[in-house]
């Protein structure tokens, strides 16, 4: 059976909630512009699992309207169910809408989950507002490792040379995964113009240290951002 408009649209208007999760599904095969039209009836359905799949998607459909992407996250930034929030937070980070930090920032303040404050400390990175430091600082002392370790992806993002004071002790991290990521963040370093010369000394050292790791991949790696 072929996917049209039609019948994509009849699915998504199913009382079937697994009608509807496939017809959010099949809106990858319809043009974007249409696809986001469709789309926003089904952000704020009744399923949860049909409200994240259609979140997920307004990653790459939102380009079509931004305003309207823009309303639709913020929205599901307050929905009742995590997984929809951090859907909202990652649509978020990828569209790059960086009027919305604000609620970002309130929603990880206020919510337990971690997946919501994993979410949203990644999207942080992507938004690259300046306003977001702080934040990041704070989920740096995260009790939870995978939030720990999005800070320090996300402060190698923002490019905040504040930052590398901060990830410096976890060079010497006993998780290569922790390493690697710092590794990573600190590359964000190495071509900055910064005011303070013994910050590019201790990106460099770093690196060099960094260079002789252990974990042959994290050596190599940063050989290159090294130059050797």
């Amino acid at each position: 059976m072929s996917i049209t408009p039609e019948s994509v649209q009849a699915m998504l208007a199913s009382e079937n909630f697994g009608d509807r999760l496939s017809g959010v599904n099949q809106l990858r095969q319809l043009d974007p512009a249409l696809a986001f039209t469709l789309i926003q009836s089904v952000a704020m359905d009744r399923n949860v699992r049909v409200r994240y799949a259609a979140v997920s998607q307004i990653s790459t459909l939102g380009e079509q309207n931004r305003a309207a992407a823009l309303d639709l996250l913020r929205r599901s930034l307050e929905d009742p169910e995590p997984d929809v929030q951090a859907a909202a937070a990652d649509s978020l980070g990828a569209l790059k809408l960086t009027v919305a930090y604000e609620e970002m920032q309130a929603l990880y303040e206020r919510s337990p989950d971690w997946l919501v404050k994993f979410s949203i400390v990644a999207a942080l990175g992507e938004l690259g507002d300046p306003r977001a430091f702080e934040l990041l600082e704070l989920a740096l002392q995260s009790d939870n490792d995978l939030v720990k370790t999005a800070a320090i992806g996300a402060l190698g993002e923002l490019g905040d040379a504040r930052a590398v004071p901060l990830l410096l002790p976890y060079v010497g991290d006993a998780d290569w995964q922790v390493r690697h990521r710092v590794m990573q963040a600190l590359s964000h370093f190495t071509h900055t113009e910064m005011a303070q010369p013994e910050i590019k000394t201790a990106v460099q050292s770093a690196l060099e240290r960094l260079s002789q790791d252990e974990y042959e991949p994290i050596a190599q790696e940063a050989k290159l951002y090294l130059g050797s």
